[in-house]
């Protein structure tokens, strides 16, 4: 079958962050093949932003206990699954297969043109996350693809919160899946206090597990009627809460990289990760960090590039 009117499979596992930085290669399979089906393997939680951005047609769940199989040498496969691999005229996969083990187990069910994507980028490359998992699609003739990964989610506010987001809302990330990347919650305190005290920003802290308690904490010492607290919202849900936003301020996250995805303003307060290689790509996105450590970042450095970042009525008190 002619793959401008067949169906394509990208394999996409990893986190929030990696997802998202794999979008430009799914965008750029979608602008390639307008006509084709075009369907991700991945974690459905993370996988379905793409599909409410409008990239993809379909998303099938990698956690398929079937999968198994796939795994091991020789191993036996399900036939639903050897159906359903043998359906696609394109696969990309960006899995972890060093030994081509899941590679050859999928060959056995397909004559699909099969290409191998990077699992992560070689750092020693010192080229950005996105344009690596774009390189392996040159072999589908696909150039120069737009390296910044894009959202087109609307703008509306979660059904959950108890108000909707409305121009003049900043968005605050206040963790990471790592402490090591988190800024002081001494710091976030004395942000968020200037911000209530000297702005006119309703503020809306996000997060998932890993903020644990720290979102309620901060919220607590705030104005109810200045600050909502979103909280392990669906993705999907989140992308369109963070679209109705101003401008965010967040930490090297996954949730950093789906603002500056749906072409939200942005500033990240940057630890010790490789910048050139894994910082948030957006038309408007700042990295902020101290040469001693993200510990002593100054709160008025990022209020004063807050202010240049989201200039407007709610900006400054007058």
């Amino acid at each position: 079958m002619n793959p401008l009117h067949g169906k394509i499979l990208v394999i996409r596992g990893g986190a929030i962050g990696d997802f998202i930085l794999t979008l430009p290669a799914i965008a750029a399979l979608r602008r390639q093949f307008p006509a084709a089906h075009l369907e991700v393997l991945g974690y459905p939680h993370i996988a379905h932003l793409a599909r409410a951005g409008g990239l993809v047609n379909r998303v099938q769940s990698i956690e398929a206990r079937a999968l198994a199989g796939f795994f091991a040498r020789n191993g036996e496969l399900s036939e639903v699954l050897v159906d359903y691999f043998s359906e696609f005229d394109i696969i990309v996969s960006y899995l972890y297969d060093p030994d081509q083990i899941f590679q050859g187990n999928v060959g056995r069910c397909t004559g699909a043109q099969f290409i191998v994507g990077p699992h992560r980028p070689d750092e020693r490359l010192r080229l950005h996350a996105t344009q690596v998992y774009l390189q392996p699609l040159e072999r589908l003739a696909i150039f120069d693809a737009d390296p910044i990964p894009r959202l087109p989610v609307p703008p509306q506010p979660s059904l959950r919160a108890p108000h909707s987001a409305v121009p003049g809302t900043l968005a605050l990330h206040p963790g990471s899946g790592s402490d090591r990347k988190n800024w002081p919650e001494a710091k976030w305190i004395e942000l968020l206090q200037h911000l209530v005290n000297f702005t006119a920003f309703s503020l809306l802290l996000v997060g998932g597990e890993a903020e644990g308690d720290r979102l309620q904490r901060l919220a607590a010492a705030l104005p109810p009627a200045r600050c909502r607290v979103a909280q392990s919202l669906p993705l999907d849900e989140l992308a369109g809460l963070l679209a109705a936003c101003q401008a965010f301020v967040g930490h090297d996250s996954g949730i950093s990289h789906l603002a500056a995805a749906v072409g939200l303003p942005g500033i990240v307060l940057w630890a010790e990760t490789v910048e050139e290689i894994w910082r948030p790509r957006g038309p408007n996105v700042t990295v902020l960090r101290h040469p001693a450590g993200l510990a002593l970042l100054p709160a008025e450095k990022v209020l004063q590039q807050l202010r240049g970042l989201a200039a407007g009525p709610a900006a400054e008190k007058g």
